[in-house]
């Protein structure tokens, strides 16, 4: 998608900015996954006033070098779409698990089961604290081998020899079926049992256990640090960002978001790859520099 705005429509506020929430593809990233010199000054920039900068996103803590060298003070991401709170200290693979909100063993079989009747060749993937595991029809979408090859229902079974790392989700593709039309097949067949959501371009669903989300795990984080949701700036573009937009007392869609992300937030920037996010914590700082 492409910007469809030339600059941020900004919704008002009076709380004060205290923690800034953003997705990373699509977002803070630009298209080649890069983050911009510009972004990388308006993130230290935010940091330096006092501002706590989260990073929240669909990918698994091995995907965060990418970021990992651009945090400060507390250092934490929330990763898997909620299933993970990750500390980035300490550079490349050294990161710590803080917190998991974890998919029941169970409950990722049901999933698979029901998905499997409603959605007849859908191929699975199980994404653990460890790494990643995936079926034979699983397609490489990011060249990522996996830790093991195997049907799910073996992938998940009692006596795995990784059944002792917490499922943080699971991954559903789908060669045939349209991204938007898969996930309503999915969330109608799956009901309560697990909360589905996507952010891939592709028919590839994300599935985390009930409850968890990007936004009930920045709840979790905010609460801890005595943050209301008035006092945080959200940033997303897909499915996976509706929910913590919705949740945040200001948020913004990016110019190339996904048309339900813009009917979910009380603003929009300009896209990813002219540093919509940037663009807005400049003018936050603006706002702080006068309010002091």
């Amino acid at each position: 998608m492409t910007s469809a705005i030339s600059r941020p429509q900004t919704p008002a506020s009076s709380a004060p900015t205290r923690l800034i929430a953003t997705d990373l593809d699509g977002t803070l990233l630009r298209d080649d996954k890069s983050v911009s010199d510009r972004t990388v000054a308006a993130l230290a920039a935010a940091e330096a006033v006092g501002i706590e900068v989260f990073f929240v996103t669909g990918r698994p803590a091995r995907w965060m070098n990418v970021v990992s060298d651009h945090v400060h003070g507390h250092g934490l991401a929330i990763c898997g779409n909620g299933a993970a709170v990750v500390d980035l200290h300490g550079g490349p693979g050294s990161h710590r698990f803080i917190k998991v909100r974890e998919l029941p063993r169970t409950a990722a079989l049901n999933v698979v089961t029901v998905l499997r009747a409603a959605a007849p060749g859908t191929s699975f993937a199980i994404e653990r604290t460890g790494g990643l595991h995936h079926e034979p029809a699983y397609p490489p979408l990011h060249l990522e081998p996996g830790e093991s090859v195997a049907p799910a229902e073996k992938l998940l079974a009692e006596d795995s020899y990784v059944v002792d790392q917490p499922v943080l989700k699971v991954l559903a593709h789908h060669p045939d079926l349209a991204p938007d039309a898969f996930l309503t097949l999915a969330r109608e067949a799956v009901g309560d049992r697990a909360m589905i959501t996507r952010s891939s371009p592709s028919a590839l669903l994300e599935i985390s256990g009930p409850g968890v989300s990007k936004a009930s795990t920045l709840e979790l984080c905010c609460a801890e640090r005595g943050i209301t949701p008035e006092e945080v700036v959200a940033f997303g573009d897909m499915p996976n960002d509706i929910e913590m937009l919705s949740w945040a007392g200001t948020s913004y869609a990016m110019g190339n978001a996904h048309p339900d992300v813009v009917a979910a937030a009380s603003g929009r920037t300009v896209a990813n790859n002219d540093d919509g996010v940037a663009v807005v914590i400049e003018r936050i700082l603006e706002r702080h520099g006068q309010a002091n």
